[in-house]
């Protein structure tokens, strides 16, 4: 069972909620060690006191804050709980938005809100079933390990799911920090029509399992390999080149992938007419092969080679007349390592390559 993060208690109106805060997520990044090249000796670091090569206990470490002039005041950890005026033990839900109002930007991370103890199940599970039946979630704040966090609490599946927010004053305008943008074009353009309907195109139920960290799986995969002793080839990156001469005509050629895409995928792959398709095509073809093979003769051996330039020629065409996502799906099907981080031509490449 997981540790809790926070133990207290959660309110609305006069009902109290003995509740305890888990962590719903997890990260998977890769870890690394730093070791000194050649020795590969653990590299570690140390609270050392500046201007000294004195070590510090984490014991004796105090925090302070800077003012200006090179002023310091230095606070005991009594003396910053007592900012928290009791509140590191409760949160209180103060309002209830729709969530739709909230916009992801405000977003932080997600916590599961568990009841604290059996006597608690009967509040906390009116509060969640009421929620659902509402549509609504309930915001309030808390103190956690120093930190005041504005929440917002939601019914998710069997649980009470809290996210923490960023307050207004920590997501910065935009226009403070990019320097330029473009203005608002207008809405009814044949650019933005043509942008809507490839987006219209490209419109899929949301599964979040279809989605996988590949950055992750090929670095494990290189660590894996280069344990093994194998040689790790290092490919040269090449950028997608800039269409914005003509957006039109990209837009266009765009949404005509796009159908294409669609009609030959079921999903996230091909469908089963689609499949069938193909094999037939494909049976043909071979069919073919082994006639024109038969009713060869005497010279069936140069006639042989001959076609199967040709029919290598071929399928360099077919796979050439692929869209990107098709290309995607032929990669899959061959198991070609590295094929999310592909461009097109990397992928017609790696897919002629491996037919």
């Amino acid at each position: 069972m997981a540790r809790p993060i926070w133990n207290g208690s959660l309110s609305f109106g006069l009902v109290n909620v003995p509740v305890r805060l888990l962590s719903a997520t997890e990260q998977k990044d890769v870890s690394f060690h730093q070791r000194e090249a050649g020795s590969n000796a653990r590299v570690r670091y140390k609270r050392v006191a500046e201007g000294t090569d004195r070590e510090v206990e984490y014991k004796d470490v105090v925090k302070g804050y800077e003012l200006p002039g090179d002023k310091f005041v230095t606070l005991t950890q009594e003396e910053v709980d007592s900012a928290s005026l009791g509140r590191s033990r409760s949160l209180e839900i103060t309002d209830f938005v729709d969530l739709a109002e909230i916009d992801p930007v405000y977003y932080e991370k997600s916590y599961y809100l568990a009841p604290r103890e059996e006597s608690a199940h009967e509040a906390y599970a009116l509060l969640r079933d009421a929620m659902e039946q509402s549509g609504l979630a309930g915001v309030g704040s808390f103190v956690m390990r120093g930190k005041e966090y504005l929440a917002v609490i939601r019914p998710w599946k069997r649980v009470l799911v809290l996210e923490t927010l960023l307050f207004a004053d920590e997501v910065r305008d935009p226009e403070e920090v990019v320097d330029s943008l473009p203005s608002t074009t207008r809405s009814n353009s044949r650019e933005v029509k043509a942008a809507v309907n490839l987006i219209e195109q490209l419109t899929t139920p949301w599964k979040p399992e279809q989605y996988h960290d590949t950055y992750r799986e090929r670095l494990l995969g290189i660590v894996k390999d280069k344990a093994k002793g194998k040689e790790i080839e290092v490919e040269e990156y090449e950028p997608e080149e800039s269409n914005v001469v003509d957006l039109m005509d990209a837009l266009r050629r765009s949404v005509d992938e796009a159908r294409s895409s669609r009609s030959g995928r079921g999903g996230a792959g091909r469908s089963d007419a689609g499949a069938k398709k193909a094999a037939k095509k494909t049976a043909k073809k071979s069919a073919g092969a082994k006639k024109a093979a038969k009713s060869g003769g005497g010279g069936a051996g140069t006639r042989k080679a001959a076609g199967d330039g040709a029919s290598g020629r071929s399928r360099s065409a077919d796979v050439a007349e692929l869209s990107k996502q098709d290309l995607y799906d032929r990669a899959t099907e061959l198991g070609i390592e590295g094929r999310s981080k592909m461009t097109r031509a990397q992928l017609q490449k790696a897919v002629q390559k491996a037919s």
